[in-house]
């Protein structure tokens, strides 16, 4: 407990943020000093009240609750960033891991930086991690792209311009198909399925990508995914075309166009990483 209380007193600030990551599925794997920040709380925001209620009833914790969720966000960022500036102490939490992390909490994280406002982020659970170390492949460098996109065009540009090591959340409904579309590009692109990490049916498959797509078409999937694949085998044809989509970079700069701004958008059309055209852009510059 006196990692909140001694960041109160060197900031000098009255209120205080703790993001607190909660279980991922095993009530039980919530570490001691998020269940003093919840106790110690005046209030803790989450997803869904239900949810929360019921982990804080298992550790015997009251709390008082609001709801914090993607439609309400923006309005309560500003009346719980309100209530920390006048002194007190809101613990916020998602339904499952770390907020943020493909889960509200944004809004109110950057009122609160905004303001001046203290900010804890304590450790813990978190599902892209578990899967990532599990999965067995390389986690010196990796990409997590959230939720995979809806559109099969994205999701295929998405998945074959991945250079590094890549954790995603996917719809049970919706892994087969994805397993199918890297398949296509790639029958033997080592694949990872993490389905219910933590729960009582925890299922960790390895394989290719073929081989995951014919199991998942025989026994359909069911439950939280979380897929991880390994880097793309790069084609003879990939250089030349990151250079084609350098030079649009450059010409697109040199009418006048800001270049972090230009790198963003030919990344969203392209799949490449804005950061990387960004680096090679300003490198070639020098």
């Amino acid at each position: 407990m006196r990692g909140p209380e001694a960041q109160v007193g060197r900031t000098g600030s009255a209120g205080l943020l703790v993001v607190c990551p909660t279980p991922i599925g095993n009530l039980d794997d919530i570490t001691l000093r998020v269940l003093a920040a919840l106790q110690r709380a005046d209030v803790v925001a989450c997803e869904d009240t239900r949810r929360t209620r019921g982990l804080l009833e298992r550790h015997g914790i009251a709390a008082r609750l609001v709801s914090l969720h993607e439609h309400n966000e923006r309005a309560r960022a500003r009346e719980l960033s309100a209530r920390i500036a006048h002194g007190e102490t809101v613990a916020l939490v998602s339904d499952a891991g770390m907020p943020l992390i493909s889960d509200p909490g944004f809004e109110l994280l950057r009122a609160c930086l905004a303001a001046g406002l203290a900010v804890e982020v304590l450790p813990g659970a978190s599902a892209v991690l578990t899967a990532l170390v599990a999965s067995g492949l390389p986690a010196e460098r990796f990409c997590f792209v959230g939720f995979l996109p809806r559109t099969r065009a994205q999701r295929a540009a998405l998945l074959a311009r991945a250079l590094e090591t890549l954790v995603a959340f996917e719809s049970p409904h919706r892994l087969l198909s994805t397993l199918e579309l890297i398949a296509e590009a790639d029958p033997r692109r080592a694949t990872v399925v993490c389905r219910e990490l933590t729960k009582l049916h925890e299922e960790v498959r390895r394989g290719g990508a073929a081989e995951l797509a014919e199991h998942y078409r025989a026994h359909p999937a069911r439950g939280e995914v979380v897929l991880v694949c390994a880097p793309a085998a790069r084609g003879r044809g990939d250089e030349a075309d990151r250079e084609r989509v350098l030079e649009a970079l450059r010409t697109l700069v040199a009418a006048g166009a800001r270049p972090r701004a230009a790198a963003g958008a030919l990344a969203r059309l392209t799949g490449l990483a804005a950061n990387e055209l960004y680096r090679q852009l300003t490198s070639g510059e020098q």
